[in-house]
């Protein structure tokens, strides 16, 4: 039995890679601020897959949780064969306007936490030569973005991030996969501010096509998954645009 740890796993694309990994017989962590909504998945789960499901909330912007996460699995005797770093949070605005806290925070979930939790698990991996990292990305990491600076910048750091141990890791059998998603329907635009904006209302995915991109990838060991063929044109296009050209184009799609 294999055990797969998600963060940010009480809605949209988490909550759906959770019922991808728990339908295949998967055993699973579900880890979020809101109890309530874990605790509601995990019944769901449990009935529908017959598999182990266990809850432990978290904070991720907080300095100390991830080794309190880790920490609190270790205690419990268990191993955790795949990480899914799906954490993650964005905010419209100037960089010098948006709370500086709110972008400090973004930058600890985004960015440290995703990074130190893959470093506390990813030993044991390598010790038993099995399971992996699925990283959860935005095509936000092929440009910078006008508006929404610090939040590119982190996506920007995922995907290098990923591509960048998944050549270390490339003898080891361990899978290493980053998913790109572009605009998707879950709670990621109204709490961004995004959900205004027109590729939230004309481009969305849904949170579950999304999800089973990023699962089926990973399971076939594909370095990056960027599902929906506009998204893929998008990040295709901007390849052949010089730089300060896309930053100009993406400040006028979030213009405030």
């Amino acid at each position: 039995m294999t055990t797969t740890l998600i963060t940010g796993a009480s809605s949209g694309i988490g909550l759906e890679l959770a019922k991808l990994f728990a339908a295949s017989g998967d055993d699973v962590v579900l880890t979020a601020r809101s109890e309530d909504k874990l605790n509601e998945l995990a019944n769901d789960l449990q009935q529908s897959y017959k598999v182990t499901v266990t809850v432990i909330p978290s904070d991720l912007s907080k300095v100390n949780e991830v080794d309190r996460l880790y920490d609190r699995m270790h205690d419990r005797g268990m191993e955790i064969d795949t990480v899914v770093n799906n954490a993650g949070f964005g905010a419209l605005g100037k960089f010098a306007e948006l709370c500086v806290d709110r972008q400090t925070d973004m930058l600890m979930v985004n960015v440290v936490a995703l990074t130190r939790l893959t470093r506390k698990l990813l030993p044991a991996m390598l010790h038993r030569r099995t399971g992996g990292v699925l990283n959860v990305g935005s095509i936000a990491a092929y440009q910078a973005g006008p508006n929404m600076a610090v939040y590119y910048a982190t996506k920007a750091y995922v995907l290098s991030f990923t591509e960048a141990l998944r050549e270390e890791l490339v003898d080891t059998g361990l899978h290493v996969t980053c998913l790109e998603p572009g605009a998707t329907e879950t709670g990621f635009g109204a709490d961004s501010g995004m959900g205004k904006l027109d590729m939230f209302s004309s481009q969305a995915m849904s949170a579950a096509a999304v999800a089973k991109a990023g699962y089926e990838g990973y399971r076939k060991n594909e370095d990056v998954v960027i599902p929906g063929w506009k998204n893929r044109l998008m990040v295709t296009g901007i390849g052949f645009l010089p730089r300060f050209a896309t930053r100009k184009i993406v400040g006028k799609m979030q213009g405030i």
